[in-house]
């Protein structure tokens, strides 16, 4: 049997969807792999936004914290099953225990990374530049200003917890950066 593609007697064509392109079909798919900027200025810059920060910080936060507290809360409504419950009513303590403690964690955890991205941009502009110094400072400012209602001696604790957690969090980046090859 002949090849259909190049048999003198036939009187159409197969189909091409790239046939009227003129152009190398490598040309199509070739991405760039740098990131493409609207504005000059923007490629200069090698950091996010305040507003890309305060997104990221706040989403994380809260996203970590709805996990975090939804497993908790799941644990609690399994703990606290009692013996004559039916499957329907024990399913259901799990699931109101897990949501109300998952909403609760998410919501403390994201205004936490809300405040936490507000004083570091704040560090950023003010001090004109991006370092580690800024995270430990914004991260002791979050947790005393989080901590304020408490009291003073509660406000300092979590200040110091905050620059703790941040400092930790800068240095596993820079390990993680160091000697995990990804």
């Amino acid at each position: 049997m002949a090849d259909q593609s190049t048999d003198p007697n036939r009187k159409t064509r197969l189909y091409s969807p790239y046939h009227d392109l003129h152009a190398p079909i490598q040309n199509l798919y070739n991405l760039p792999t740098s990131p493409e900027y609207l504005f000059d200025e923007e490629s200069v810059c090698q950091r996010r936004s305040w507003g890309e920060n305060l997104q990221y910080y706040t989403g994380s936060g809260y996203l970590a914290g709805a996990i975090i507290g939804g497993a908790k809360g799941s644990i609690e409504g399994i703990r606290a099953a009692e013996r004559g419950d039916t499957l329907k009513l024990r399913i259901n303590r799990v699931l109101n225990s897990g949501g109300h403690t998952g909403r609760r964690f998410g919501n403390s955890m994201g205004v936490l990374g809300l405040i936490f991205a507000g004083m570091e941009s704040v560090m950023i502009h003010y001090r004109d530049t991006d370092d580690y110094f800024n995270s430990v400072v914004a991260g002791l400012g979050t947790g005393a200003l989080y901590r304020a209602a408490a009291g003073p001696r509660s406000a300092v604790i979590a200040g110091a917890i905050g620059g703790l957690a941040a400092g930790a969090a800068v240095i596993g980046k820079q390990v993680m950066k160091r000697y995990v090859p990804i």
